[in-house]
């Protein structure tokens, strides 16, 4: 077992060491609103990831948007869509990030967005750009987390056949009609594609799943990640609408469309943001621990993923190292919210802090709101989180 997690573990640092993981946020921006009750006066603190949703909370017009990655690359994401932004009309803008495709993007990125770029970022789009200038292939299937998209995508086309049933299902009119075409010719297809990927470190890496998060899930589903992934990929196909589902719209087609995408990619609020919203985002490749004891304001919404579960077993006093930065840096009234793979995180309660001298556990510290964080949960589009938490921080 010892071997297995070693060589598990130096699997998923190659992959997240070296490349562009996310191409897409896979958390629904839409119920972190909710829960977050944005204020103008509020600062956000969020894990990066493809920097969607950053520019998501900057809609809401607060005092900044802090987004923090370890991983330069992610960042590197977010600041070309600051770029394009402040550098494109629209519709080169939507062709991009909505298709996936502009033509001469190498052209265009040169004469106008490089310069808005930061040194690294200018480093890394030099040679990644031309993701962008491929007719064939969308930049959503770039990245880890993309050339996994890619290869489900040859497995849904080729193998199983069954694109038209897919194609159906995104233009579903009722829940009726998708519970239907799923149970009549999606359900049993999708067995091969899951037992493949989940039985392999490498597509699990792929996809940014660490070993400790796989854990959290097994335990909760006795050992069957299959069965897992298959209730998360109910949940969304057969109990929720898809029609404005843009998450697994773009990994089933590789492309949003002008009625099915992210916030930013919508034409009004591309303009607000392009009006001097997005100026209240801001990049940063740390750690959220290293990113808050740098960090001389304070911080009144943190946005924290998934990440927890990372640290939830070998890492465990890195964790209790974060949430003493987080309590050191919070203002009065933090909100916080969560996801994790797990039905439940009890193990963030058990987090030592000091507070005024104490030592305290945060279970003393959090006050949860459970019931209108299962009612959110609920709605999830993405639906692949066995949990969301939402919790104030009361020092």
């Amino acid at each position: 077992m010892a071997i297995f997690d070693w060589l598990s573990r130096r699997i998923f640092n190659a992959v997240h060491r070296n490349n562009l993981v996310y191409n897409t946020c896979w958390e629904d921006p839409r119920l972190d609103r909710e829960a977050l009750e944005i204020g103008p006066t509020d600062s956000i603190l969020v894990i990066t990831s493809a920097g969607c949703n950053a520019l998501s909370y900057a809609l809401c017009e607060p005092g900044h948007v802090y987004a923090v990655d370890m991983n330069p690359r992610q960042n590197a994401l977010l600041d070309l869509k600051k770029a394009g932004i402040k550098g494109l009309e629209f519709d080169d803008f939507f062709r991009m990030f909505g298709e996936g495709r502009l033509p001469g993007a190498k052209r265009i990125y040169q004469d106008k967005l490089r310069r808005l770029l930061p040194e690294w970022s200018q480093e890394f789009w030099d040679s990644k750009i031309n993701w962008f200038d491929n007719p064939r292939q969308s930049f959503y299937f770039r990245g880890t987390s993309g050339l996994f998209a890619r290869l489900a995508k040859v497995y849904t086309d080729k193998v199983i056949r069954v694109r038209p049933h897919l194609e159906a299902l995104l233009d579903a009119k009722t829940l009726e009609e998708q519970k239907r075409i799923y149970d009549d010719h999606l359900r049993d297809q999708f067995g091969g594609l899951l037992k493949f990927a989940l039985n392999r470190d490498t597509t699990m890496s792929m996809l940014g799943v660490p070993l400790a998060q796989r854990r959290q899930i097994e335990a909760t589903y006795s050992g069957d990640l299959a069965r897992y992934i298959q209730d998360c990929i109910e949940g969304a196909f057969v109990k929720l609408p898809m029609h404005d589902n843009y998450f697994w719209r773009l990994y089933i087609n590789g492309c949003y469309t002008r009625d099915c995408c992210p916030e930013y990619l919508e034409p009004k609020n591309f303009e607000k943001l392009k009006a001097g919203l997005v100026d209240r985002v801001s990049t940063h490749t740390n750690s959220v621990q290293g990113f808050l004891d740098g960090h001389q304001g304070s911080i009144s919404r943190f946005v924290l993923l998934d990440h927890m579960d990372w640290l939830c077993d070998h890492f465990f006093p890195l964790l209790e190292s974060e949430w003493q930065s987080i309590v050191n840096r919070s203002a009065p009234k933090t909100r916080m919210i969560w996801r994790s793979g797990g039905f439940n995180t009890d193990f963030v309660e058990e987090v030592r802090v000091t507070v005024d001298g104490r030592i305290r556990r945060t279970k003393e510290l959090l006050q949860f709101h459970p019931e209108w964080a299962a009612r959110l949960h609920e709605r999830d589009r993405v639906h692949t989180y066995g949990s969301f938490s939402i919790a104030d921080l009361n020092l």
